[in-house]
């Protein structure tokens, strides 16, 4: 089983931008030195907590500083970029990783970056896929481009020098792009049977119910069936909130307690989704009233917390209701201890994956049901 990382991240506001920026690049090199697989950063301009604004920037600072992990954009907020610069940016930090890149996509679902892009009001999934697709169209062409959309236009045909290379936009390292990963959070998701039919790959978010989670592997195979693509679990991510400690107290009060940074992660998601009408990630029956989502019900149900045996059983409790998953997401959070954030991420990759791995060692990439 392959173990990653993502966090958006989440920080207490007030909190130094400085520290918590420090303390989220220390996790993705710790990550590397623990030998996860994969680490994902998001992006927002317009919140205080979620404070990476720029998930390339960020990714770029660690492009020399680690060795090993692939680094993923988690995601870039197509609508709110021109598909111009994210072509060049992502195949920049493709060439400064020499092809470690992994490049996440998303509509964006932060409804204050919308508003500041002024796309609130427009079709951010039109504006998504076209973006996407000026994108790989860009490199797989040839400047000048001329591509027009009803968003975008990309075009260097009147001031391109081509002897001296002016006019054209860098292609990435991987050939002929890296990988493509999006991240789905709706029940039943039609955009993931999408993905897969184009050789994406999805990641279930850490705040969907398993319920929920379990219904987007179908999908998957569903488009890779489509596509001709044989379904592979270890490609199927699933993003977990983990805590796990020493011992079974600490997990619990570093997880639950006033001040924990799960506690602060599920705050301030539950009043994002609760003010967007989206309630309905968090409810395993879709007729439970509004006011029944209360935040301990949410922790209850999405938030991993013991020693390592136990976190270990309750994954392989996981996947025994999402279906055989091979490629865990932990779900990164705020250091508010930052003893305890570093070890719980030690311990997932120390003691908890030898136990996963033994247990799930003999199942296949994947079999037809």
């Amino acid at each position: 089983m392959k173990l990653s990382f993502f966090t958006m991240p989440i920080h207490p506001l007030g909190k130094p931008f400085s520290k918590s920026l420090a303390e989220d690049r220390e996790a993705f090199i710790l990550a590397d030195k623990l030998g996860f697989a994969e680490a994902y950063c998001g992006e927002h301009t317009t919140d205080q907590a979620e404070i990476i604004t720029s998930t390339v920037a960020f990714l770029a600072s660690l492009a020399y500083e680690t060795k090993n992990i692939r680094l993923g954009t988690g995601t870039v907020n197509m609508p709110n970029s021109h598909p111009a610069r994210v072509a060049a940016e992502i195949a920049m930090l493709d060439h400064m990783l020499e092809g470690r890149l992994n490049f996440g996509i998303s509509p964006g679902g932060l409804m204050s970056d919308a508003e500041v892009f002024g796309n609130l009001k427009r079709d951010r999934n039109a504006m998504f896929l076209e973006c996407i697709n000026m994108v790989l169209d860009i490199w797989a062409g040839e400047a000048p481009y001329n591509l027009k959309g009803e968003f975008w236009e990309v075009s260097t045909e009147n001031t391109m020098m081509r002897e001296i290379g002016q006019g054209d936009i860098m292609k990435p390292y991987q050939d002929p792009h890296p990988p493509i990963i999006g991240t789905a959070v709706a029940p039943f998701s039609k955009g993931v049977t999408a993905m897969a039919e184009r050789g994406w790959q999805p990641i279930s978010a850490n705040f969907l119910l398993p319920k929920w989670a379990k219904t987007h592997w179908p999908k998957y195979v569903e488009g890779c069936e489509n596509a001709g693509i044989t379904p592979d679990y270890s490609d199927w991510r699933v993003a977990k909130n983990i805590c796990v400690a020493d011992d079974m107290e600490t997990a619990r009060a570093y997880a639950r307690d006033p001040g924990s940074p799960y506690v602060l992660y599920y705050s301030q998601l539950l009043t994002k989704l609760r003010s967007g009408g989206r309630l309905n990630l968090f409810k395993e029956d879709q007729n439970m009233p509004d006011d029944d989502v209360t935040l301990d019900y949410v922790l209850d149900r999405l938030v991993i917390h013991g020693d390592p045996s136990s976190v270990a059983d309750q994954v392989l409790e996981l996947r025994e209701e999402t279906g055989p998953f091979q490629h865990l997401v932990y779900a990164g959070h705020d250091w508010a201890d930052y003893d305890l954030g570093r070890k719980g991420m030690i311990l997932m990759a120390e003691k908890v994956m030898p136990i996963l791995n033994e247990a799930t060692k003999s199942e296949p990439a994947y079999a037809a049901s």
